[in-house]
C-alpha cells in the first residue's frame, strides 16, 4: 500500500495564522505531523506567502515561537531556500517551473544564500538537515552547495522511495495526487500544500481525504527512514522529462 506524506511550503513569520492553524488542527485530528517548509528571511511579499491585512486589521500571522512548538510536536523542519526571491529563468534539474532562486546561479552564490538562510534559522533555535527548493527548481551547483552546508535530504523527485543522487538523499513528491491515492503499490510519496493559497473548497478536499484514506497517511518522520535506492542516469532522466512534462500541462490547462 501506498503511504503518503504531507509537506507545507512557504511557512514563515507573517504568514497568514488562520489558514495555517486551520490545517494544523486538521492535522491533528488525523494524528499527521508534516514536514514543513520554513523561509528563513523572507522577501517575498507575495499573498500566497505573506497575510494581506488591508482587509482586516486583526488578522494574526505566524511566528517563530509558533513555528517551533509544532516541532517539539514531532512535525519536521525543512529549510524553504532562502529569501524566497526568484531572480533566475531556469527551471534546472527538476524543471516544475521555469523559474528558481537557485539553479543558474554560481556556486559560490548559492552556497551564499544557503549558508544565510542556514545560519538565520539557528539564530531562531531550528537546526535541519532537509532543503526544500522554492518552485522545486535546483541544479547541480545547488546540490554542491547542500552538501557543503552540510544538508543530507532534498524534499523533491518523483517516485515510490527515496533515491540517492549527487551524495543527497532525495525524498519524492507527487507526481499525480489522484493516482498515488488509487495506486495499491508499495512505497511513499508526498502531497505538497500551500495553506497560504487554501479555499474553502481545498479544507473541504482534504478532510474527505484524510478520512476515507487516513490508514494511508503517515508521518513525515517515517519517510526520513527509509534506506535510499541508487538513481540511475535514465530514471534521472526520465523525471526529467515527466516534471517538464507536467510544467508544461500546467501552462496550456
Amino acid at each position: 500500500m501506498r503511504k503518503i506524506t504531507i509537506r507545507i511550503d512557504d511557512v514563515t513569520p507573517g504568514m497568514d495564522a488562520g489558514k495555517m492553524i486551520r490545517f494544523a488542527e486538521m492535522l491533528d485530528r488525523y494524528n499527521i505531523k508534516p514536514l514543513i517548509g520554513i523561509i528563513p528571511d523572507n522577501k517575498d511579499s507575495s499573498p500566497e506567502v505573506v497575510a494581506d491585512r488591508s482587509d482586516d486589521e486583526n488578522q494574526t500571522s505566524i511566528d517563530f515561537g509558533w513555528i517551533k512548538e509544532r516541532l517539539e510536536r514531532g512535525w519536521i523542519a525543512a529549510q524553504h531556500g532562502c529569501f524566497h526571491v526568484y531572480t533566475t529563468r531556469n527551471g534546472g534539474l527538476f524543471p516544475l517551473n521555469a523559474y528558481s532562486e537557485f539553479a543558474g546561479l554560481a556556486f559560490e552564490d548559492q552556497n551564499r544564500l544557503i549558508s544565510h538562510g542556514k545560519q538565520v534559522l539557528e539564530e531562531n533555535g531550528i537546526k535541519t538537515n532537509i532543503f526544500m527548493a522554492p518552485a522545486h527548481s535546483y541544479d547541480k551547483n545547488t546540490i554542491r552547495a547542500l552538501k557543503n552546508n552540510s544538508f543530507e535530504f532534498v524534499t523533491d523527485g518523483f517516485g515510490s522511495l527515496p533515491y540517492s543522487m549527487g551524495g543527497l538523499t532525495f525524498l519524492p513528491i507527487s507526481f499525480l495526487r489522484s493516482r498515488e491515492l488509487k495506486s495499491d503499490r508499495e512505497g511513499f510519496t508526498t502531497f505538497v500544500v500551500h495553506t497560504g493559497m487554501m479555499e474553502e473548497s481545498d479544507f473541504s478536499e482534504y478532510e474527505e481525504m484524510f478520512e476515507k484514506y487516513r490508514e494511508r497517511f503517515t508521518d513525515y518522520s517515517e519517510f526520513l527512514q527509509i534506506p535510499p535506492v541508487r538513481c540511475s542516469r535514465g530514471k534521472h532522466y526520465r523525471e526529467y522529462l515527466m516534471a517538464k512534462g507536467k510544467h508544461t500541462a500546467a501552462k496550456v490547462f
